[in-house]
């Protein structure tokens, strides 16, 4: 496995609902600009393990990463590996100023340690006219209670997420869209769907992606239309900061295979809003 992978950042969402991408709304809140997406940070931690494993960790990956500190269009980031083995490594994300933006511990599991997959529960799926609710403690109760609505994707050419580098050509094979690539889904959509799901049964503006655990289960090819379930953990108050823990699964909306099951961490609503 390589030890050291470089790249620049690229912010794929500057126009994206959460403002916290957006220069404006980050500025306000003592950016210097707009986030890249946690999700892309995701992509970017776990890049070597594509490169070393390839589709293996597609279909039994782990990866959990936490995110420490923001990282803004155009950097040029390092990914560091540490303790390597056939099957596992630590890294860390850092920025030019060797500020470490993420860590992560990522590894591939034994087949025959790996949990079995999630099971599809059948969530109503929510649609255009599903409106969500504010981002209140009250209405996460209400919400791990009662459930939330399902949403719909599809990993296709042309995805804001297709690419987690503004040069395509710069991700591993494997996750190219087009003649030279086999074009499946990298962890950027992955994550994204999770994130997207979240932001669809909560108004969350802005909003910050803090930790993941994904546990990939099967590699999705292009053109799969894809269900996102969603559970919500737990929520709580720390330093002023609204945060919610949930669970996102990912089934293949016409098998109902499980893709990738996603643990997430968010501050839904930052403090002094």
């Amino acid at each position: 496995m390589t030890s050291n992978w470089t790249a620049l950042a690229f912010n794929q969402a500057p126009d994206a609902p959460n403002e916290i991408h957006g220069d404006k709304v980050a500025r306000e809140f003592g950016f210097k600009g707009g986030l890249v997406l946690g999700a892309a940070i995701g992509a970017y931690i776990t890049h070597p393990a594509v490169e070393s494993w390839g589709k293996d960790f597609l279909s039994s990956g782990r990866a959990h990463v936490k995110i420490v500190s923001p990282l803004y269009d155009g950097e040029a980031f390092a990914v560091e590996t540490t303790d390597l083995s056939p099957t596992r490594y630590r890294a860390s994300l850092f920025r030019p100023d060797r500020t470490v933006s993420a860590t992560a511990e990522v590894h591939l599991a034994e087949p025959e340690a790996l949990a079995p997959p999630p099971a599809l529960r059948g969530d109503p799926i929510g649609d255009k006219d599903t409106a969500a609710v504010a981002a209140t403690p009250e209405n996460m109760a209400v919400l791990k209670e009662k459930g939330c609505h399902a949403s719909r994707f599809r990993w296709r050419d042309g995805h804001s997420l297709a690419s987690y580098l503004k040069v395509s050509a710069e991700m591993p094979p494997l996750l190219r869209v087009g003649a030279y690539g086999n074009g499946f889904a990298n962890m950027s959509f992955i994550l994204g769907c999770s994130n997207v799901v979240l932001a669809r049964a909560v108004h969350m503006n802005p909003w910050v992606l803090l930790e993941t655990t994904s546990q990939n289960y099967a590699p999705i090819a292009l053109d799969t239309r894809l269900i996102a379930e969603l559970e919500v953990l737990e929520f709580y108050n720390k330093k002023g900061h609204e945060f919610v823990d949930a669970r996102v699964n990912l089934f293949n909306a016409d098998s109902g295979l499980c893709h990738c099951s996603i643990d997430k961490r968010a501050i839904y609503q930052l403090r002094g809003m």
